[in-house]
């Protein structure tokens, strides 16, 4: 396929936000039981808030390059009974409303308690958001993920590592953009966010790997005989229809070498999931900001690049017919 740059800023970035967020409420839920101390909600939590809605307003924007008639997007949402995109074009902005909800409840210090458990524990306002905002989290999640899996022709997709995958990314970069953000705002939270970071890279790296692997050992179900109806043993194809280009061979493929491929398939492993790995952990030992700061910058280049492949490496069954462009 050809990777369009509009979604591939749209996933990476929307992904950037969530894992965030997801962090976020992660140290807010450790600090309710005492596991972590608590932070002041008006520089952290209103803060990390903002930063969250600053990315996945950043992926809204990317997105709309990608509509041929951007007046129109709102007709996006009409089928959601049967289209992922629908549901996510749904989940997101109600996500968004959440987080931000989230966030003035935090700005505002505003501590109306709902609910105090046996156990002595209140619950104010701001779980119950952000409980409702980390389920859409994940549900936003599933349904990014889902427009690829359920495709069935396109093989490299159809499977469940698909979402997994959207969401350790997402996951990853969140957690490594919190742990540069809590060197300044919660010092005390860095070891935390950076050591979580660190675990779901590496899972992030495992499933990554499982699918390069599962695609590797794919086989076409087709063949040039079927895609054209011919029976013979033999055929050489020589030209592929065109004078010039069209549309499915601008939109159904990378036009990228193999050699290419294989470059931007080890950068990324390294950009997305080593090299930060590292980084992180040098950073929390030397309590270098900077070193988290390049960390976030990298790993998210790196996944710029997964995504550019994920696309890439997925292969539409018209390439059966139109050949020579594949092997040019």
């Amino acid at each position: 396929m050809h990777p369009a740059f509009s979604v591939i800023f749209l996933t990476t970035l929307i992904g950037v936000g969530q894992g965030l967020f997801l962090a976020l409420f992660t140290a807010h839920t450790y600090a309710l039981f005492g596991l972590l101390p608590d932070q002041d909600g008006q520089r952290f939590y209103a803060y990390g808030s903002l930063i969250t809605l600053l990315f996945m307003g950043g992926g809204l924007i990317a997105s709309f390059f990608h509509l041929g008639r951007p007046e129109r997007a709102w007709r996006t949402a009409t089928q959601w009974r049967t289209s992922w995109l629908s549901r996510e074009v749904i989940v997101l902005p109600a996500f968004m409303g959440m987080v931000l909800l989230y966030g003035m409840v935090h700005l505002l210090d505003w501590k109306l308690v709902l609910v105090t458990l046996p156990s002595g524990l209140p619950i104010d306002v701001s779980v119950l958001l952000g409980s409702l905002a980390w389920l859409l989290a994940f549900a936003l999640f599933v349904c990014t993920g889902m427009i690829y899996a359920c495709l069935r022709f396109l093989r490299e997709w159809h499977t469940p590592l698909t979402v997994i995958n959207y969401i350790l990314l997402g996951g990853a970069s969140g957690f490594t953009l919190a742990a540069a953000f809590s060197a300044f705002a919660a010092p005390a939270l860095v070891g935390f966010f950076a050591g979580w970071s660190v675990i779901i890279t590496l899972l992030g790296l495992a499933s990554r790997i499982a699918a390069l692997s599962r695609n590797a050992r794919l086989q076409p179900k087709s063949s040039l005989q079927t895609a054209i109806g011919v029976k013979h043993p033999r055929i050489r194809q020589t030209a592929m229809g065109f004078m010039g280009g069209s549309f499915n061979t601008r939109e159904f493929f990378h036009h990228v070498r193999r050699p290419a491929l294989r470059a931007v398939k080890w950068f990324f492993l390294a950009g997305a999931f080593v090299v930060p790995a590292l980084l992180l952990a040098t950073g929390v030992s030397a309590a270098t900001p900077v070193v988290l700061i390049l960390a976030f910058i990298v790993q998210y280049s790196g996944l710029v690049a997964e995504r550019w492949f994920f696309f890439a490496q997925a292969s539409h069954p018209q390439n059966l017919y139109y050949q020579d462009v594949v092997s040019g």
